[in-house]
C-alpha cells in the first residue's frame, strides 16, 4: 500500500461537486482528490450506498437514505472509482466496491431499480426512470462491465455480475415501454414495480407517458452493440412518437408578476418560428399534454387524476413556476437517431 494512503487527504477542496468527474486524470491523484474521496467516504451509509442533493466537498450535511435518484451512489462510485485507479488506496477501492455491490443487491428480479433502498416505501419502491436514475445505473455498470476506464482493474466476477445486471435491465426497459393499439410509446417517469404498468410519483406526477426520460432511454439504447430486433422495435416506436407528440408553433415564457404568489408566473404565448417543445407528461391514452397542481384535498386519495388539467394556465402558480412541464428533451437525441439509423437500416 502506498504510504500516502494511511494519511488522510488534508488538502483543501476547491473543485465544485458538480464536476467532481470533470477533472483532469492527473487531478485523481492528487491530495485534494484523495481528500474529496476521504470525504464521500464519510457519508456512505451502513448499506453501501449514498444519499443525494449533498455537497460532499464538505461533511456539514446531515447523514440520509441512500438512493440512485439524481445522481446519488452512481457519482459516488465513479468518483471513487477515479481516486482508486490513480492512487490505488485500498479504502477507495473498498468503498467503490461496496457501492457496486449496493447497485447489483438494490435490482429487482425483473431488471428494475428502486428510486431509494434498501427499504423503500411509496412510490420510492417504484421501478425509477426519472431523472435518468435507472440509465445513470445501467452506464456505470455497463463501463465496469466492459472494463472501461476508470474501472479497468475490475476482476472477471464483477464484470460477470455488472453484465448480467446491464442484461436484466436493457429487458426491464423493454418490457415498461407503454404500448397502444396503434404502436409503441416512451415511457413512464416510474411503472409499477411488479406490474410494470405506468405508475404516480408524487402527487403531480402522474401516470402518462414521459416527454423528457424517454430521450435518455432511447440514448442509451441506441449506444447497445450489437443491436437486436427488440432494442430496433423500441427506438424507432419511441422515436415516432416523440415525432407525433412534438409541440410547435409555442414557447414558454418567464415573467416577474406581483400578482401571484411566487411573484413570477410561466406562460405559454404563440411563437411560429420557436423551435419544437414536448411537455413533460402526456396523458396515456389520448397523448394530449397533461398538467397538475399539488393534490392535497381528499379527492386525490380516491382520484389520482382529480387536479389534471389540460394547459399549463390551469395549474396553480406554486406549480406552474416551479415543475419543467416543457422542454426540448428528445430534439439531440432525434438527431442522433439518424446516424443510429443509417447503420442499423
Amino acid at each position: 500500500m502506498p504510504a500516502e494512503c494511511s494519511t488522510p487527504g488534508s488538502a483543501s477542496i476547491t473543485v465544485a461537486w458538480a464536476a467532481v468527474n470533470k477533472q483532469s486524470d492527473a487531478f485523481y491523484a492528487s491530495a485534494e482528490a484523495r481528500a474529496l474521496a476521504d470525504s464521500v467516504i464519510y457519508y456512505q451509509n451502513a448499506d453501501h450506498g449514498w444519499p443525494k442533493n449533498v455537497d460532499m466537498t464538505t461533511r456539514t450535511a446531515p447523514k440520509a437514505e441512500s438512493t440512485i435518484d439524481n445522481r446519488g451512489t452512481t457519482t459516488q462510485i465513479e468518483l471513487l472509482a477515479r481516486v482508486y485507479a490513480a492512487t490505488r488506496c485500498p479504502q477507495y477501492g473498498d468503498a467503490m466496491l461496496g457501492g457496486i455491490e449496493f447497485l447489483l443487491a438494490a435490482q429487482y428480479e425483473n431488471g428494475g431499480w428502486p428510486q431509494v433502498y434498501p427499504n423503500p416505501t411509496g412510490y420510492h419502491k417504484h421501478i425509477t426512470f426519472n431523472d435518468d436514475a435507472m440509465i445513470h445505473v445501467l452506464t456505470v455498470l455497463r463501463a465496469i462491465a466492459r472494463g472501461d476506464a476508470p474501472y479497468g482493474f475490475a476482476d472477471a466476477a464483477l464484470r460477470g455480475a455488472a453484465s448480467a445486471a446491464v442484461a436484466r435491465g436493457v429487458e426491464c426497459i423493454l418490457a415498461c415501454q407503454i404500448e397502444m393499439e396503434d404502436g409503441k410509446r416512451g415511457w413512464c417517469a416510474q411503472h409499477d414495480e411488479v406490474t410494470l404498468a405506468p405508475a404516480q410519483a408524487r402527487t403531480y406526477e402522474l401516470p402518462s407517458v414521459s416527454g423528457s426520460e424517454g430521450a435518455q432511454i432511447v440514448r442509451f439504447l441506441m449506444t447497445i452493440e450489437p443491436t437486436t430486433p427488440e432494442i430496433q422495435a423500441a427506438v424507432e416506436g419511441a422515436v415516432a412518437w416523440f415525432q407525433a407528440v412534438k409541440l410547435t408553433g409555442i414557447r414558454v415564457t418567464s415573467t416577474t408578476d406581483a400578482t401571484q404568489p411566487t411573484g413570477e408566473d410561466r406562460v405559454v404565448v404563440q411563437d411560429p418560428a420557436a423551435p419544437p417543445l414536448w411537455a413533460r407528461f402526456y396523458e396515456l391514452g389520448t397523448d394530449k399534454p397533461i398538467f397538475s397542481s399539488r393534490c392535497e384535498v381528499p379527492e386525490c386519495e380516491s382520484n389520482p387524476f382529480y387536479m389534471r388539467r389540460y394547459s399549463l394556465a390551469e395549474i396553480d402558480n406554486e406549480r406552474r413556476v416551479g415543475y419543467s412541464w416543457y422542454g426540448n428533451w428528445p430534439s439531440a437525441v432525434l438527431t442522433e437517431y439518424q446516424a443510429w439509423k443509417a447503420k442499423h437500416p
